[in-house]
């Protein structure tokens, strides 16, 4: 047993099991348990301990901190870590793992190393000032310093220990596994796992979703779903509510921007500087060129998405068909992320200048739950005012002023001084990357219930992991499990 186990349920598997006793593997979620953060699984393998994921818990600034600061297992004992996708709930953790003595592989796609090396340097940053912000107060109180989980050097350091691998190319992280990435069509470069475990002549195949796209959506290709396995590890954000059809989400999108400007405000958009940036940028360039929305100026200000999107012009090949068709294949507008409406913004002082425009304009900056980045600035100047718009388009995790906002709070504080929530707030859920209820089911579906005798939801807060395990079981997969923090399941 690792250290941090709440309890231990044991499962037989639905193929004989050999070894010394029996156990072909074993499973810790150690974060990303009925919530939508901090995702971290623990794959014990014969001798073996596989790390899936390493993402940063968020929520209250206290909680998070020891959270993220200390992990349930021995960071040195774990022979290799596997991520799915940049996004910080993901990776975010990774050079604390480092730091704290993990020296293994990183095993990821291309793409995603690309995008840590850049996600994680920004987090480091972000870390190092909110400390420096917050030990100001508690050296005032006569209190003890606090540090930051991790430096932008522990980041560069972390580095080092990242391997890119490709789409469908089987590798092996430890003695009797083999592992191969599908496309998990979330974000560029997102991956879903597969896991086959060999022993005696048989194997064991544990597939592992990390966050599952959806069909049919802008930029990124379709998800590759996980078939023919024995247990599936799945996420459940939204597993008790269907998106809106995408056929309407430019049509929303274009009136809303339109009813802003007519009435001489500002239009401002929190999103993560990866993918849902990328994604407005595709539709605000879309609508631009089709007249769908008034010639206003798009700001994207956010140094991280400026970065993230020249990842993104590096790997075309992984861009989906129409994208291929209505930009890479038009010689006079080849690129998705360039339009002469659209500037990105890098410099501190220009950022702070775009709260002074008296014309209608667009703002889409960094973080997406607004909990730290240039989004808070726009937001102190902005939710007072009516004519502005402020328009969610994702997912918010509990306790987060994002979250605060989109369920009705009307003062809320930002940079620690109360706002009064004056502004038109509207949410758009359809631009999720995450699968709704339909889709997550259509993903499992695919697998017959007498193969697949095991699913483990997680990465979805407790109503929804609980709403789509009914739903699952309704559909013929009897053992649905909705794990603890730090809960360990034996196989």
């Amino acid at each position: 047993m690792v250290p941090g186990m709440r309890r231990t349920a044991g499962i037989r598997p639905n193929v004989p099991a050999h070894g010394s006793d029996g156990q072909v593997m074993e499973l810790q979620f150690c974060g990303g348990a009925r919530t939508v953060t901090g995702s971290q699984v623990l794959v014990s393998v014969d001798k073996a301990t596989i790390l899936l994921e390493c993402g940063l818990y968020q929520g209250r600034r206290e909680e998070s901190y020891a959270r993220n600061q200390n992990f349930s297992f021995e960071p040195s004992r774990v022979e290799a870590l596997m991520l799915t996708h940049a996004h910080m709930d993901h990776s975010g953790n990774v050079p604390n793992l480092v730091k704290k003595g993990f020296k293994g592989a990183i095993y990821a796609t291309p793409p995603t190393v690309d995008l840590c090396k850049i996600m994680l340097r920004d987090s480091a940053y972000l870390q190092m000032k909110d400390v420096e912000w917050v030990n100001r107060i508690r050296r005032r109180k006569g209190e003890n310093l606090i540090e930051p989980l991790y430096t932008i050097a522990d980041a560069d350091a972390a580095m080092d220990y990242f391997v890119g691998m490709e789409y469908g190319k089987a590798f092996s992280p430890a003695k009797g596994v083999e592992v191969s990435f599908l496309d998990g069509g979330h974000i560029l470069g997102s991956a879903s796992i597969r896991m086959d475990a060999r022993e005696n002549g048989r194997t064991w195949s544990v597939g592992f979703t990390g966050d599952i796209g959806r069909p049919d959506m802008p930029i990124i290709r379709d998800p590759n779903k996980l078939r023919e396995i024995d247990v599936l590890i799945m996420e459940s954000t939204y597993g008790d509510r269907h998106h809106a059809e995408h056929a309407d989400v430019e049509e929303h999108l274009a009136r809303l921007v339109n009813e802003t400007a007519k009435g001489g405000g500002r239009v401002v958009i929190p999103a993560f500087a990866l993918g849902r940036t990328q994604l407005l940028v595709y539709l605000f360039h879309k609508l631009h060129n089709q007249n769908r929305i008034p010639d206003i100026p798009v700001f994207v200000d956010s140094p991280l998405a400026c970065s993230a999107t020249q990842v993104f012009r590096k790997y075309p090949e992984l861009f989906d068909r129409e994208t291929g068709r209505i930009f890479l294949q038009d010689e006079n507008d080849p690129d998705p992320f360039v339009f002469n409406r659209l500037k990105y913004v890098s410099d501190v002082e220009e950022s702070k200048r775009l709260n002074s425009l008296s014309y209608p304009h667009i703002v889409i900056s960094a973080s997406g739950m607004a909990e730290g980045g240039r989004i808070l600035h726009h937001l102190r100047n902005s939710v007072g005012n009516h004519r502005n718009l402020l328009l969610f388009v994702g997912y918010a995790a509990r306790d987060t002023l994002a979250r605060k906002i989109m369920d009705g709070q009307r003062r809320v504080k930002i940079f620690g001084e109360e706002h009064t929530i004056k502004c038109r707030v509207e949410t758009i859920d359809s631009f999720s990357a995450h699968a709704d209820r339909r889709e997550l089911l259509d993903y499992v579906a695919i697998n017959d219930p007498r193969r697949l005798k095991h699913i483990f939801l997680m990465h979805g807060e407790e109503d929804q992991a609980l709403s789509l395990k009914d739903a699952l079981r309704s559909k013929g997969y009897e053992n649905v499990h909705v794990p603890q923090l730090n809960e360990t399941f034996k196989l």
